[in-house]
């Protein structure tokens, strides 16, 4: 639909009221409901939310070392836009419409904090360089039974998850909560956030999704959505679902795989595909790969964002910890994925599913845009266990030494901007000092349900 088509339907439809809302930067949507009429001025004119979205954390609480908003600058608005390009209507809010926006009017805004606009730029700057770039994410998470409120008076004790034991792959186990899934496969489709396939995980109600590939802008606004959408399907089942990387220390993590390709600008051909290559790689595959692997340890935080995502990286467990690629190979922190000419493409594994869409595919592709800028050759790839191979060096362990890496890294800087780098990493500095040393439910308390 066009903007003209979009404003008919709104301007003609029964309902007065339409959602909108924009990401934090924990990837975390914060919006509202606004009458028809201010929403067509808006279109026309901007909207102003406040800023504090962008001065507080996923649980409210005001930053302390925020130079962009806070106390000091009294929260005030900023300068959204309404992208109607995102137009939807929610299917389980009797078809209310719903749009994205960003903050890449506003300038102060638009290069220091709002993710979808950093992704914005990197796309932009990918098209230049005569490439369309095409994503996709795909998400573990689990599964449980009660509500946010019931849960949390539980103190999160004795969880019960919506099926038991490990069962991976299982046919039998989405028969048993068919409405749920049959509702997660079908209202995504009609909210245009399509999966690619949906299944069954290796732990204890755990499901696994990919949604279908996009340019990637609009990819990752489908996996922002996608996150958002399974919270609120589950919650009409009487489900809480979890995007935490590491919920138990028993279990798996869950993964937010990120899936990659370069076309050309036509999107008719496959830049990554060579027909004449052993592994039909084509070098600016190569290079792409290199860039990854070589700018990782610089920008990790934007892969791993929280405390918690570094107890998925710990080695082992489907979740890497070393600077690997390898050729279908899913022990490496870069799964290359060779085969025709439509689906080559690289599976980056290392993303967990509390990670913000924006700035996860950003990371990536900048990085992968990096390399072949500077045409960094690949190291031969890892066969076999790659969480044993460590002669390419490891990922850092901790957020803290993540995070500090970030901040004095000049690849960083050249990647993302000074500024971004700057308020990005003080809010990982922030998110570092909530550890709660003297309560082991802390991450639990802090991500399981809002992550």
């Amino acid at each position: 639909m066009n903007k003209a088509e979009i404003l008919y339907k709104i301007q003609n439809s029964d309902t007065k009221k339409i959602k909108i809302a924009f990401s934090d930067i924990d990837g975390i949507l914060r919006g509202k409901y606004i009458h028809r009429d201010k929403f067509l001025n808006a279109v026309e004119n901007g909207l102003g939310f406040c800023d504090v979205i962008f001065g507080w954390d996923c649980n409210d609480k005001c930053y302390d070392n925020a130079e962009i908003t806070g106390w000091h600058s009294g929260y005030p608005d900023a300068k959204a836009r309404i992208d109607l390009s995102t137009f939807r209507e929610i299917p389980w809010e009797k078809n209310t419409p719903f749009f994205l926006g960003d903050f890449s009017g506003d300038p102060k805004y638009a290069a220091t904090v709002c993710s979808r606009s950093l992704l914005m730029r990197i796309a932009e700057e990918c098209k230049t360089m005569g490439y369309t770039p095409i994503f996709s994410q795909e998400f573990e998470w689990f599964n449980f039974r009660g509500t946010p409120g019931e849960i949390s008076a539980a103190n999160f004790e004795e969880l019960t998850p919506i099926t038991p034991g490990m069962f991976g792959y299982s046919v039998i186990r989405t028969s048993l909560n068919q409405d749920y899934f049959h509702e997660l496969f079908d209202l995504l489709e009609q909210f245009d956030v399509p999966l690619e396939g949906m299944h069954t995980e290796t732990g204890p109600g755990v499901m696994e999704a990919t949604v279908i590939h996009d340019e990637v802008l609009q990819a990752a606004d489908k996996a922002i959505l996608f996150k958002t959408s399974v919270k609120e399907i589950a919650y009409r089942h009487q489900f809480v679902a979890t995007f935490m990387a590491k919920w138990n220390l028993n279990l798996p993590g869950s993964g937010g795989h990120l899936h990659q390709s370069l076309w050309d600008t036509d999107n008719r051909n496959n830049l990554f595909f060579d027909a004449n290559d052993p592994n039909k790689m084509s070098d600016t595959m190569k290079h792409y790969i290199a860039g990854q692997l070589h700018c990782l340890p610089e920008i990790l935080p934007m892969f791993a964002p929280n405390p918690n995502s570094y107890k998925r990286l710990s080695g082992g467990d489907w979740a890497p910890s070393t600077l690997t690629w390898g050729i279908d190979n899913r022990t490496t922190s870069i799964r290359a994925i060779p085969g025709m000419p439509k689906s080559t493409r690289i599976e980056t594994r290392v993303p967990g599913a509390d990670t913000n869409a924006y700035l996860v595919m950003a990371a990536a592709l900048a990085a992968g845009l990096y390399g072949i800028k500077k045409q960094l050759p690949l190291d031969e790839a890892t066969s076999g266990n790659g969480y044993q191979n460590k002669s390419h060096g490891t990922l850092p362990v901790t957020l803290e030494e993540a995070t500090k890496k970030m901040a004095e890294s000049e690849i960083a800087a050249e990647l993302f901007g000074h500024d971004f780098v700057k308020h990005f990493t003080a809010t990982r500095e922030w998110e570092c000092r909530q550890i709660d040393k003297n309560d082991p439910k802390w991450e639990l308390k802090r991500y399981f349900e809002i992550i």
